[in-house]
């Protein structure tokens, strides 16, 4: 299905997000990434930079917790969350280690307006902690919905809250240390020490 304007721009800014950060996700790279018109920012977007930051890290939560809910439920927890794993590593390797996440992206830089002489220092603190507490959002959800999958197979919550926060943990730092070493070995052994705790833990 043909994406509009304003899609295009949202899965460029989460494309640039993952690539190469907040900082260098500006709304003029937007448009050329996007290859849209510069005009449909103040359209679709006429709160700038903010605006399209925040839309592009609800698409990119709901492009994790969509699939990891569907796979968990569809193939249980172990399998589920290999596969899951398996589509970590491919956009990996598709992205030729230049990709990650998006949302860790905005959880790990600070943000600055491009409008410096029309936004005070103060308003861009704001913005920041607007846009921490939504990627806290976001991983939270990404935990409850694996924290239930931990649930349904027998897991106390209170011990699948925190495998949960470990499960998400380890593979941001995977896919993280994957980038710096060009490879995929650190996610395959970071999947491998989870894969060997969770059936511990079904035992």
């Amino acid at each position: 299905m043909k994406k509009n304007t304003r899609d295009r721009m949202i899965i460029g800014a989460v494309d640039l997000l993952r690539r190469r950060g907040v900082h260098a996700t500006s709304v003029r790279e937007v448009v050329r990434h996007s290859n849209t018109p510069r005009g449909s920012i103040a359209h679709h977007f006429p709160g700038g930079k903010r605006q399209l930051l925040e839309a592009a890290l609800e698409q990119a939560g709901l492009e994790v917790s969509t699939p990891l809910a569907t796979l968990l439920e569809s193939q249980g927890l172990v399998e589920g969350l290999e596969r899951f794993v398996a589509g970590w590593r491919q956009m990996l390797e598709d992205s030729q280690y230049q990709a990650g996440c998006a949302v860790l992206a905005v959880a790990v830089e600070q943000y600055s307006s491009e409008q410096r002489a029309d936004v005070s220092p103060e308003q861009d603190d704001q913005i920041q902690q607007q846009l921490l507490d939504q990627a806290h959002g976001i991983f939270s959800e990404w935990q409850r919905i694996i924290s239930r999958a931990m649930q349904a197979s027998g897991i106390t919550a209170q011990r699948a809250g925190s495998l949960a926060t470990m499960i998400i943990a380890a593979i941001e730092g995977a896919v993280a240390l994957c980038r710096a070493a060009r490879s995929a070995e650190p996610l395959d052994v970071i999947w491998q020490e989870l894969r060997r705790s969770l059936e511990r833990e079904q035992a």
